[in-house]
């Protein structure tokens, strides 16, 4: 670690950015010897020694009010004697990304850090037969985003039409945090094998605007929620096979914009039909 010394020799915005790299790279031990079965703490000294940074930081004339304030609620919880694991990664996120937007910094996504480690299958919770199609979704977050989000609601499986963004892609894994891993999911080669799974008793239905409402649609027991691209939505031809089979479901909006998020308007959904499929059961 950068003695105190060396650090104040530092130009200000130099000092800033060393001591958010310093923080998370703090930050990433305690989760790594969290996972490893430690209790994730570290010693008093090196506390110490990090709240003595951040009164060096506190010099500086840089920080606003909020900012300043919130730096120094992270040395009162450094000097705590009751602060474990939970509060110190918190204090230790809070003054990196403080250090960091002072800088001029905005975070990715792919800069977030999950502690959640390694997903145990044997507590997933899982409707056999709630599946998903996704037609060409072009952007890998909002494929990892889904992927996220079907996995939390209990979906058996991800279909993908040919044009998808790759559950692969670095920018979808990041955001999928471990579910592309553990959830089952098969690219088409084209929407017409969605009537093989009408064939198999599956009922289609898309979400999409000019539909049932969401809180009085009927969702299917066994069923593939058809969701569509960004910007032009579900394709005719998909709503066809949906007009056909279950329908079309509607989330009611009340903004300017009338539209949400693909992968908002995903998770509304799931939630939605997950809470009918333990209700009927």
């Amino acid at each position: 670690m950068i003695p105190l010394h060396k650090l104040k020799e530092l130009p200000p915005s130099q000092r800033l950015r060393k001591t958010a790299r310093l923080f998370g790279e703090v930050e990433c031990r305690v989760i790594a010897a969290y996972k490893n079965g430690s209790d994730g703490n570290i010693s008093c000294s090196e506390r110490e020694y990090l709240a003595q940074i951040l009164w060096l930081l506190l010099e500086d004339k840089g920080f606003n009010t909020v900012e300043r304030e919130a730096l120094k609620e992270a040395v009162a919880s450094l000097n705590s004697s009751t602060l474990d694991m939970q509060g110190l990664r918190r204090c230790l996120n809070s003054v990196k990304y403080i250090l960091l937007s002072v800088t001029g910094y905005s975070p990715a996504d792919w800069d977030f850090i999950d502690g959640a480690g390694r997903l145990d299958t044997a507590k997933r919770t899982c409707f056999s037969f709630m599946e998903a199609y996704l037609e060409d979704i072009r952007s890998p977050f909002n494929i990892g985003a889904i992927f996220r989000t079907a996995e939390s609601f209990g979906a058996a499986k991800i279909w993908l039409s040919p044009f998808c963004a790759d559950p692969h892609h670095p920018r979808a894994e990041r955001t999928a945090m471990g579910c592309i891993n553990i959830l089952s999911w098969e690219r088409l080669a084209a929407l017409d094998e969605l009537t093989r799974k009408k064939e198999e008793g599956f009922s289609l239905f898309a979400l999409e605007t000019g539909g049932i409402p969401l809180d009085t649609f009927h969702f299917p027991r066994k069923g593939i929620l058809i969701c569509g691209s960004e910007e032009l939505g579900v394709s005719p031809t998909a709503l066809a096979l949906a007009r056909s089979s279950a329908g079309i479901v509607t989330i009611p909006t009340y903004g300017a914009k009338g539209s949400l998020n693909v992968s908002v308007a995903f998770g509304i959904a799931m939630q939605a039909w997950a809470k009918f499929l333990c209700r009927k059961d």
